[in-house]
């Protein structure tokens, strides 16, 4: 487990809502991956790479609504800019993404 965190730390994480618009093969990644282009609404549009090839098509993708965090510093990996990070489980190393149950506004903050 990892160390304990305040409340005060948690708050500063910002969860929020998306629908992934465009996905996109990334060969450049050192382990199979996908560009994920992802529609926060009002937050706008952000990119991140995903890890999630073995149990998600990019058709599985598209439309979908996910979890992510979205006021991480941006990452470079390889030669793309990963402006947020997808939330998922992690089950026998492969991971499950987290998403609402039922769609909402694009931007919702988790909490």
């Amino acid at each position: 487990m990892n160390p304990t965190l305040s409340f005060d730390d948690f708050s500063k994480v910002d969860l929020r809502v998306g629908t992934i618009i465009e996905v996109n093969d990334f060969p450049e990644a050192r382990r199979p991956a996908y560009q994920l282009t992802i529609d926060f609404g009002s937050l706008g549009v952000k990119k991140s790479s995903a890890q999630i090839t073995d149990l998600y098509t990019k058709e599985d993708l598209l439309n979908r609504q996910i979890v992510a965090v979205v006021n991480f510093e941006k990452k470079q990996i390889a030669n793309f800019m990963s402006e947020c990070l997808v939330l998922g489980a992690v089950n026998n190393k492969k991971v499950i993404l987290l998403h609402p149950e039922n769609k909402v506004k694009n931007g919702s903050v988790v909490s």
